[in-house]
């Protein structure tokens, strides 16, 4: 059985991610399969829309790495076409037109920006801690305006985003917390910049704003690290055994509409009896 903490003595950091927080309060049993269980469960076959995203940050990051003179949408081009992610799509003709389509999307977007305003960093991780957490995650771009810094997240996704996107967003109030105390600088405003409409949704947080963020970041940290140590403690380091049943409790389900997007779904009963699973390229949103 796992060492019960010394009376007295502090709780260690839970060391975590955004993603990892916002894991545990989509799914608990999919945080266990992603994060504690090894070897990980299966995951089902790569999205096609998850090739779109990686290859459009990937694109984006390598123009701002270019010298000055070459930062042209032409470049953001090339480097899109020489990265483009093939994993997920229906056939070749599928993969084809949507390089052309985020190809388009890269350029116009890079046709807005002036090349040279040197980011402050780009996709550069920030971290920071609290007495309950250790966070850290990375930032697509982050911006200096003035004498503040501004996290810029870039969005690919099919659907419109809204300031409540902005506003609500864990991760990006988390990165402004920690880009500002990494950094050195103010850091409240955080952006979300929507590629295939150009819009760009923005959030300025007041340190109030930013303080009940991290509040609800370790309300989530003491529920996952609580259920951790119950995982540990039970599966007492066999990770090759069957998962106990008073663990699994500890791990439940939270079936959804998002059950038929999930990687797991093929070892979880209650999310497939959601509905159909989604085929790899349904994210994309083509028609048959």
């Amino acid at each position: 059985m796992g060492q019960l903490p010394l009376e007295g003595m502090p709780r260690r950091l839970y060391t975590c991610t955004p993603s990892r927080l916002n894991t545990w309060l989509d799914c608990p049993r999919r945080y266990r399969f992603t994060y504690l269980d090894r070897p990980a469960p299966r995951k089902g076959p790569p999205w096609a829309h998850n090739s779109v995203g990686a290859s459009v940050h990937n694109a984006l990051a390598g123009w701002w790495r270019e010298p000055y003179d070459r930062r042209t949408p032409a470049m953001a081009a090339i480097l899109l076409t020489a990265g483009w992610i093939t994993e997920g799509f229906r056939d070749q003709e599928q993969s084809t037109v949507w390089r052309d389509r985020a190809r388009a999307m890269v350029m116009g977007y890079t046709s807005t920006l002036d090349p040279s305003q040197e980011p402050v960093g780009v996709e550069r991780t920030v971290a920071t801690r609290t007495s309950v957490i250790a966070v850290s995650g990375r930032v697509d771009r982050i911006d200096r305006r003035g004498d503040e810094l501004v996290i810029v997240d870039y969005k690919t996704g099919r659907r419109p985003l809204t300031v409540d996107d902005a506003r609500s967003s864990l991760a990006l109030a988390i990165y402004a917390v920690a880009s500002s105390r990494v950094l050195r600088r103010a850091c409240r405003t955080v952006e979300l910049h929507h590629l295939p409409t150009g819009s760009i949704v923005r959030w300025e947080h007041t340190d109030d704003s930013l303080a009940r963020h991290l509040d609800r970041a370790e309300d989530i940290a003491r529920e996952a690290s609580e259920a951790d140590e119950r995982y540990r403690d039970r599966r007492d380091g066999d990770t090759s055994a069957a998962v106990p049943a008073e663990v699994d409790e500890s791990f439940p389900p939270r079936p959804g509409p998002m059950c038929s997007w999930c990687d797991f779904r093929a070892h979880c009963p209650e999310g497939r009896a959601t509905g159909a699973a989604r085929r790899p390229w349904d994210g994309l949103g083509d028609p048959d």
